[in-house]
């Protein structure tokens, strides 16, 4: 009898152990790059059996055969960032500095804060009596939408779209010196100069402080303004248990990680899938090789400049290899008989097939990503955001070619795209790091899922946390303790000024009464 309740307490403690978390996934932004890997996080977490609900402005095609998968769709949340983007064309951004960046940057995240918060969907929400373990929220200026952790009484988890950074590394203490730490917009190498360093520094300082001093004040309005039980944002701000880094050896320079921040870089990519046929066959009899054009999905080839377009249409027309274009327009005026278009194409897919010898790219993090992983080397023209930074360390690592914007000309580009053809170096390179990058222990979308789990599992996992992050940035960065230190040496200089020029004036009294 006592072996049968054993064996009972057993079974039931097991189904305990593996019962389903409740997961709330805040993906608000519509660019189609930010949510396809905040689905397929998101998705993968259904599939292991938990109870999953994601906000996000797009409905999903694909949902998980597993688990529980809710959507709250954010209906119109794009149209006011479709606004912007009309008035800051990317295509004429691409010199722009790092600070009008910050600050364009900061004016679509409060739109999208503002907009995705007093959204009735999301107010029904917090009107609800839900309950949830974890809430996921991509870290990209939305930090008003943390306190929904708080709300919930949930443990809040970070996902960023790119590698650890500054704009992320305070909330959990990482180190983030500006000595050797590039600034993401500032384009410097892993081992900068003494000018880099000085503009490095520079630049993060303005950064912390225009942060802090306004960005997340005005996010805290929004806090206070529609939650019903509003938090200070300085009570969510550090109060994180996991960040997901999507990043890798592979792709990036290797950088210091304190414990609660995991690198899954690589994990939205799927195993190849058949492709349809035209596209199959186009790739198949493909004698000389394919070249693969795409500047993502939130770029527009159809939106380039018309000069640029033209000196790209000659270059393609001029080689023996077949090009594969992604155009968003049903025509492309001009168009050579060896290039073919199509308006959404399945990247993932295409980049597998052994044809594909060159990816001409903007260099958004999930085409480089993309590319690594199947080994092709790449013409890098990056225009805004992280691509310059993505663009620039697949030159240094050997896999590409960084071709500048304003610098796109038929003699460049056909310049570059011969030197990447004819010298095997850089489709070596990109094998290697193909080989990196699978070279793991784990599957990285399995090891989100354990993170996540072992966080629910741990309350928290405060564990975790390094004992620094108490401090204030000004502490951690020792501004309190060098302004201390320069005042001691001013105020004993001063005394000692002061002290000479009593013993002087005595000295010279002493020699007039004599």
């Amino acid at each position: 009898m006592s072996a049968r309740v054993s064996l009972l307490l057993l079974f039931l403690g097991i189904i305990n152990g593996n019962q389903g978390a409740r997961i709330l996934g805040v993906f608000p932004f519509g660019a189609p790059s930010h949510y396809i890997l905040g689905s397929t996080l998101m998705k993968g977490l259904a599939e292991a059996g938990h109870d999953v609900t994601i906000i996000s402005p797009f409905k999903e095609k694909n949902p998980p055969k597993g688990g529980k998968w809710t959507e709250i769709i954010l209906d119109d949340l794009m149209e006011p960032l479709k606004k912007l983007f009309i008035k800051h064309d990317p295509f004429k951004m691409e010199g722009q500095s790092g600070i009008s960046t910050i600050n364009l940057i900061s004016t679509m995240s409060n739109i999208v804060s503002e907009g995705a918060l007093k959204h009735n969907k999301i107010q029904e929400l917090l009107k609800s009596n839900q309950k949830f373990d974890a809430v996921i929220i991509t870290q990209f200026g939305i930090d008003s939408m943390k306190a929904l952790a708080n709300h919930f009484n949930a443990h809040l988890i970070l996902f960023s779209n790119t590698a650890a950074n500054s704009w992320l590394n305070h909330f959990v203490g990482n180190p983030s010196l500006p000595s050797f730490a590039p600034e993401i917009l500032l384009n410097f190498p892993e081992k900068m100069s003494f000018m880099q360093r000085v503009k490095n520094t520079i630049f993060k300082f303005v950064s912390t402080l225009y942060h802090n001093i306004y960005f997340y004040p005005h996010q805290n309005t929004f806090i206070q303004k529609y939650f019903p039980n509003p938090v200070d944002i300085e009570d969510t701000l550090y109060n994180v248990s996991l960040v997901l880094l999507n990043s890798h050896e592979s792709i990036f320079t290797a950088q210091p990680h304190v414990p609660c921040m995991i690198q899954i870089g690589g994990f939205h990519v799927q195993p190849p899938k058949k492709l349809p046929d035209d596209l199959q066959n186009f790739l198949d009899e493909a004698k000389e090789g394919v070249i693969y054009f795409s500047m993502g999905s939130n770029l527009k080839s159809q939106n380039l400049p018309v000069e640029k377009r033209e000196a790209i249409l000659k270059t393609f027309s001029k080689r023996k290899e077949k090009i594969l274009w992604k155009w968003e327009d049903d025509v492309l005026p001009g168009q050579p008989p060896n290039v073919k278009l199509g308006k959404w194409l399945p990247q993932q897919d295409i980049l597998a097939h052994p044809n594909v010898k060159l990816f001409i790219t903007h260099g958004g993090l999930l085409s480089t990503t993309e590319t690594v992983y199947h080994g092709v080397p790449i013409i890098a023209i990056p225009i805004i955001g992280d691509q310059k930074m993505n663009a620039y360390n697949g030159e240094r690592l050997g896999y590409g070619i960084v071709l500048p914007f304003e610098e796109l000309n038929e003699e460049n580009l056909s310049r570059l795209m011969d030197e990447i053809l004819s010298n095997p170096k850089y489709t070596n390179n990109a094998k290697e790091r193909s080989r990196i990058m699978h070279d793991r222990q784990v599957k990285p979308l399995d090891n989100a899922v354990y993170w996540v789990e072992y966080v629910i599992r741990h309350n928290g996992a405060r564990h975790l946390r390094v004992p620094y992050l108490e401090l204030t940035w000004y502490q951690f960065y020792l501004l309190d303790v060098f302004l201390f230190i320069f005042a001691v040496i001013f105020t004993v200089l001063f005394v000692i000024k002061k002290a000479v020029s009593y013993l002087c004036r005595r000295s010279q009294s002493k020699t007039k009464k004599e």
